[in-house]
């Protein structure tokens, strides 16, 4: 098992390059996965991965969408198609439609993103440290993909207490 995973990263390592612009090296298109394939979730659910390359994300997600959900930006607030929206439904991932959030969940917090106070399902969201400020935040990734939606803060309303604040343009609706 040892030799299978020390080939596994000496061909991901023969697969970087040089990027001429910057000088850092980066993995070619073609990378080792080194995840499971599924995720088993708390009640016994399981969640694919989707796995896909630089190039297959910029050909189905427009520059914003790309911009948000793959390089870990964020939309200009109060910018964001889904931030007055008030329709019945459920916001899922804009990347792989994982479904993320009730429309029951969401509300109005003032912050120009939409908010919710809690997500679907536990499992369907992921969490990082973001330093990108100079300070900790809670990043949070769809769970399937990867996709970056936004951050959670601590600053919500009962009964979670919580503020999932996710760009709009990393979720699409579905209406009910």
């Amino acid at each position: 098992m040892k030799l299978i995973t020390a080939l596994l990263l000496l061909l991901s390592l023969l697969s970087c390059k040089t990027n001429s612009q910057s000088g850092q090296k980066v993995l070619e298109e073609k990378t080792v996965r080194e995840l499971p394939e599924f995720k088993i979730l708390e009640d016994g659910d399981t969640l694919k991965y989707i796995v896909k390359s630089e190039s297959e994300w910029k050909a189905e997600l427009n520059d914003s969408e790309f911009y948000v959900l793959r390089k870990k930006g964020t939309e200009r607030s109060f910018t964001g198609d889904l931030l007055e929206n008030k329709q019945e439904g459920i916001y899922t991932c804009r990347g792989c439609q994982l479904p993320l959030f009730e429309s029951k969940t969401k509300f109005k917090s003032g912050t120009g993103w939409p908010s919710f106070y809690q997500p679907l399902k536990k499992g369907y969201i992921k969490e990082d440290t973001d330093y990108n400020l100079g300070y900790a935040r809670t990043e949070v990734l769809c769970a399937r993909c990867d996709g970056h939606l936004g951050h959670v803060f601590k600053d919500g309303p009962a009964p979670t207490g919580l503020r999932y604040c996710i760009n709009s343009v990393s979720l699409d609706f579905r209406k009910k």
